[in-house]
């Protein structure tokens, strides 16, 4: 008897976690879908908000968007490729992190000075007219 409770126990529990994967996933596209014209990504910020020759760091996403020249954007992660810690300042051409002096290149994320070995991984923005969107 116990074995086919235990039956109806497993099929009860599979049928919640598929139910409770369904709605995450219809919630999640019907929050993808829920923005007006087409655009995808949280704004992040304007245009005229990144410094040419320099970036913004927003720490609450975890990511740094430069500006190498004008007009031409790129993003990177903002966490350390050596430590972890995140950077903290953008300023003469490189992101810089200040727990062990690592600085990377605004224009690709490469390492050029510090203990980091690898360069900072890319991130994905869009830039739609004056915005720039996360995604």
């Amino acid at each position: 008897m116990t074995g086919s409770q235990g039956t109806g126990r497993t099929a009860s529990r599979r049928a919640v976690v598929a139910a409770a994967g369904a709605a995450g996933l219809a919630a999640t596209l019907a929050a993808c879908g829920g923005e007006t014209g087409g655009s995808s990504g949280t704004e992040l910020a304007k245009t005229s908000d990144i410094p040419e020759g320099g970036g913004t760091i927003f720490a609450d996403q975890k990511v740094v968007v430069t500006q190498p020249t004008a007009g031409e954007f790129k993003a990177f992660s903002a966490i350390c490729t050596h430590a972890g810690c995140p950077v903290n300042d953008v300023s003469n051409g490189t992101i810089n992190c200040p727990c062990h002096g690592s600085r990377f290149a605004v224009a690709d994320g490469s390492v050029k000075a510090g203990l980091a070995k690898r360069p900072l991984p890319a991130a994905k923005i869009t830039v739609e007219g004056d915005s720039i969107k996360l995604g």
